[in-house]
């Protein structure tokens, strides 16, 4: 009988060196998509697929995040002497009562495969689903990691989900090789996975982006510490070795995928959040139909 998956790995040990100077005191993950942290997407999104334990593989200076996952006493009381009852429901139920909360540190930045095997102790021998914080996922389909979870628990075969990828984009993802040409219900069956391979020599144009549901065997190939691409440990070698053994499929995003690791991805990505906000999005729209504003917009560099 396939295991149920229950917990979920979060790796969120990065500097954020591309937001600097705002990440020199701050947590990236806890940077703000309109009113949430980056990170809080993805906990609610874990949650809704089933999640019962979180696992955060952390590193130095980033205590604002356990901080955020955590129950603000002296915050909720004042709030709870004032009245202002809407605001303590946002602080207090950031997470369900039930919903366990791990903590464990990278020591050192070997990469994604390190940061994985980092979790093993807590993971145990069960299968789990991991997220990149960096990754906002909006799905035209509900929550396609629930999907995930539901083909996994039906099969037992890992699942990952891609994307198609611009040529001059390939050579920064982790590309899957898909075993034949056929898409059945948005997934695909991989043969192999190549990580960050030159454009001429990928087998395809589907991208690996940050949602994955891997069978706990994952671990015995990262044990192994195998340096790959970029001197480090890297998660999609391992992934290629698990393939050997297991069948793997890939899912096809349907939705908006935001990566908030680039500058421009997290501005799109508040754009979009703030024009779906019932309060934000008509002002918003308001002030961009203003003519200078589009005359403002309209200018190139």
């Amino acid at each position: 009988m396939t295991q149920k998956v229950r917990k979920a790995v979060f790796p969120v040990a990065g500097l954020g060196t591309r937001f600097l100077p705002a990440t020199k005191s701050m947590p990236k993950e806890m940077l703000t998509v309109v009113d949430k942290p980056v990170i809080q997407y993805a906990v609610e999104e874990a949650l809704a697929a089933g999640i019962e334990e979180i696992i955060f593989v952390t590193g130095r200076g980033k205590s604002a995040l356990e901080n955020h996952f955590d129950k603000p006493y002296e915050l909720s009381d004042a709030l709870r002497k004032k009245g202002k009852m809407k605001e303590l429901d946002m602080v207090e139920n950031v997470l369900p009562e039930n919903v366990r909360v791990y903590y464990t540190r990278q020591g050192a930045p070997l990469g994604l495969g390190h940061a994985v095997l980092c979790a093993r102790g807590i993971v145990g021998n069960e299968p789990f689903a991991l997220l990149l914080p960096d990754d906002i996922i909006y799905s035209n389909q509900g929550t396609m990691l629930k999907d995930m979870v539901d083909a996994y628990e039906e099969t037992g075969c890992s699942q990952v989900m891609v994307q198609e990828v611009p040529t001059d984009r390939i050579k920064n993802y982790g590309i899957l090789d898909p075993k034949g040409a056929e898409v059945k219900n948005g997934r695909v069956q991989a043969h192999a996975f190549v990580e960050k391979p030159k454009p001429e020599d990928a087998p395809s144009n589907l991208g690996v982006v940050g949602r994955y549901i891997l069978s706990p065997r994952i671990f015995d190939f990262l044990e192994e510490k195998v340096v790959g691409a970029g001197g480090e440990i890297q998660l999609t070698d391992a992934m290629d070795k698990l393939i050997q053994e297991q069948d793997f499929y890939g899912f096809l995003l349907d939705g908006q995928r935001f990566d908030c690791g680039d500058k421009v991805g997290f501005q799109q990505a508040n754009l979009f959040y703030a024009l779906k906000d019932d309060y934000i999005g008509p002002r918003l729209r308001e002030f961009l139909e203003q003519e200078h504003i589009k005359n403002e917009l309209s200018k190139t560099a």
